[in-house]
């Protein structure tokens, strides 16, 4: 049997699973998703870390890389060399394969439920999203945290600077926990203040509409007001940059996850714009600081430029080699 290339990159990647109704049942579910999708028309729903990880592949696959998807049998024949595991923790139950593993992006929202992960040896890396995470799992994973993100490419993401512009804002609304709390102390009372202020806006709410229309929409705003507790890399405002329209983000500045409390016991920095910068809008941290921030953002609008931040610092070829860096070196022996 031929060795294995040192140019293939064996990936595995499990979308979230939990049973439901009866022990097993999301077994069922597999076979139950496409069948469902072909009767109705209507496109099973990618999670934020499936979307991350197709993008990863066409990323390898665009720097020439040979990539192997779910092939179990490949990477059994081929201890030594090393796999990557993508998604959810389901994932790891049933992985008993000795590859040197590298973990992430995904598995665990905290280290604390998993705190003796990466003291199994085929483990060599865990990445993470963005710096703040890293923050957060550096202190059970140590130097085996690594920094990765998903790549945008601004090919995929027409210009709109120069389309008809006939919405002022296109409100992201990301809110999915205490929503009633939020909705009372900060969507209406910024919603009020747009209107206030003659200024039109569109709505999204996260999970409520596709691709297409995202897409539509961005290329009638003139700005993106994001509004999400924290994201872990912020795919969709970094396609809003990626278009060229420029971001008013909500960025309160903490992990407000209702679970930290189980696992830290003070706040834990955050942000909901993990890769930004002056030139791709402004940031404000809650409704008491909002109108300042407004008044820089339209004050500046001509002058941002998001689309150029995203060809610069997250292009495709720089996640690949940001993961290949990890993925490499998960081929060398174990410290």
């Amino acid at each position: 049997m031929a060795a294995i290339s040192e140019n293939t990159v064996l990936l595995y990647f499990q979308e979230y699973e939990v049973d439901r109704f009866i022990p097993g049942d999301r077994y069922l579910k597999r076979i139950v998703r496409p069948l469902h999708a072909r009767l109705t028309g209507r496109r099973h729903r990618v999670s934020g870390f499936g979307r991350a990880y197709l993008m990863l592949v066409d990323a390898l696959r665009r720097r020439g890389y040979d990539v192997r998807l779910n092939d179990q049998g490949l990477a059994r024949r081929n201890p030594e060399h090393p796999v990557g595991l993508f998604g959810y923790p389901t994932l790891l139950e049933r992985w008993k394969l000795p590859n040197p593993a590298v973990l992430g992006v995904g598995l665990y929202d905290h280290p604390g439920l998993a705190p003796t992960l990466m003291d199994d040896p085929r483990n060599r890396s865990y990445l993470v999203s963005s710096e703040w995470m890293r923050e957060m799992f550096a202190p059970y994973y140590g130097d085996k945290v690594g920094l990765w993100f998903a790549g945008i490419d601004v090919a995929e993401w027409t210009d709109t600077r120069d389309h008809a512009k006939d919405i002022d804002f296109l409100v992201y609304d990301k809110i999915r926990q205490d929503r009633e709390h939020f909705d009372r102390e900060l969507v209406n009372p910024l919603l009020e203040r747009l209107a206030a202020r003659g200024l039109r806006v569109v709505t999204l709410r996260y999970g409520e509409y596709d691709r297409r229309g995202y897409r539509a929409a961005l290329s009638r705003a003139r700005g993106l007001l994001y509004l999400s507790p924290s994201e872990t890399q912020g795919i969709a405002y970094q396609e809003a940059m990626a278009s060229n329209v420029p971001v008013l983000a909500w960025d309160n500045g903490f992990w407000l996850d209702p679970r930290r409390a189980d696992f830290e016991p003070g706040p834990v920095r955050a942000s909901s714009v993990p890769y930004f910068g002056p030139r791709c809008g402004e940031r404000f941290t809650g409704i008491g600081d909002f109108d300042a921030a407004l008044d820089r953002f339209q004050g500046s609008l001509g002058g941002y430029d998001p689309r150029d931040f995203v060809a610069r610092e997250l292009s495709p070829e720089r996640s690949a080699d940001a993961y290949m860096e990890y993925y490499r070196g998960a081929a060398r022996p174990a410290a």
